[in-house]
């Protein structure tokens, strides 16, 4: 009993590096995606001063997270893996060529223009490689004899490229709304027309993932329409009404921070929603969470460096925002 309390506690503190990850850095991925947008130099600069000084903080939680499934549910990354190998590659070369993007920008003009692509293109692959990864594991993957029994195509589907487009436009979303939070003047303008259409193409994109995820395996559908999860059904609709009503209502004047925290919410209720799917599986359709977990010594060594760790990561990063939170200075670069 032991054990499978560890591993739940384990599969928690996971779901729980993932979803800040998503919160973290599904903003600066949108700030990227959003870089086309910007019309002067000026703007540009600004845009990625926005996210300089945190961008990289905020990827800590993308690998505390992919550490974590290695380390504690070795069966569920050995099955994980080559299921989602190339979404998964194509999103940490995404990544890397986006980093170098911030260093590089600031330190060339000739290839000034190359580095804001690489800063665009990183951002955008990034994001759609991330939400086709997500697709490719709620549509399920077969496990036989504990291993990985599929081909290196089959996350690719209709509904891996819905959910890849679903997340890259949240994330352009959370990015036009972090631009208006944190940026004056006329980009600051322009990010709060920008979102309102980015707003209902989310909208659109959460009501489509949400009504094609439950026909992807009939226990989604078990899970959502029968028994104590039937109130979901009802309970996550109108908290996302309430998340349009605040976004909107921040994008009409009633404030430059309540549009971001209610496009954070449509995530967090999202994330929520594909935890109830999944709940007891780690790997749908077939790998639970106790299945697939370590030895419970494993569990409880890694347990313990890890509730120390958690509490200063969040003390940095709650520290790093306040360092620099308020408005952006236009005359102050990240060079």
């Amino acid at each position: 009993m032991f054990g499978v309390e560890l591993s739940f506690i384990w599969a928690g503190i996971i779901a729980f590096a993932v979803l800040v990850y998503v919160i973290l850095d599904g903003f600066d991925l949108g700030v990227g995606i959003l870089f086309p947008l910007a019309r002067t130099e000026q703007d540009r600069d600004v845009m990625m001063n926005s996210v300089a000084p945190i961008w990289d903080g905020n990827e800590t939680w993308l690998v505390l997270g992919g550490g974590g499934l290695f380390a504690v549910f070795p069966l569920a990354y050995a099955v994980v893996m080559p299921a989602l190998y190339v979404p998964i590659i194509l999103m940490l070369l995404a990544l890397i060529f986006r980093g170098v993007a911030f260093e590089y920008r600031w330190r060339t003009k000739r290839w000034k223009r190359l580095w804001d692509f690489a800063f665009f293109g990183g951002s955008l692959v990034a994001g759609f490689s991330q939400g086709m990864a997500l697709g490719g594991l709620v549509q399920g993957i077969e496990v036989v004899n504990r291993a990985y029994a599929g081909g290196w195509w089959d996350w690719l589907s209709p509904f891996s490229l819905l959910t890849g487009l679903a997340v890259a436009t949240g994330y352009a979303l959370l990015g036009a709304t972090w631009l208006v939070m944190k940026l004056e003047g006329a980009i600051h303008d322009r990010m709060r027309r920008v979102a309102q259409p980015l707003g209902l193409a989310t909208l659109v994109f959460l009501g489509l993932v949400s009504i094609f995820t439950p026909l992807q395996d009939e226990v989604y559908f078990e899970r959502w329409f029968t028994g104590g999860s039937l109130a979901f059904v009802v309970v996550v609709p109108l908290l996302v009404l309430l998340c349009t009503a605040g976004l909107w209502k921040g994008l009409r004047g009633g404030g430059d921070r309540l549009p971001f925290f209610s496009a954070l919410g449509f995530f967090v209720l999202g994330f929520i929603g594909i935890g109830i799917s999944f709940y007891p599986m780690i790997v749908p359709p077939s790998l639970t969470i106790v299945e697939a977990a370590a030895p419970d010594s494993s569990l409880a060594f890694a347990l313990v460096g890890t509730v120390i760790l958690i509490p200063i990561i969040l003390a940095y990063t709650a520290y790093a925002y306040w360092v620099f939170r308020g408005k952006i200075d236009p005359s102050e670069g990240y060079h």
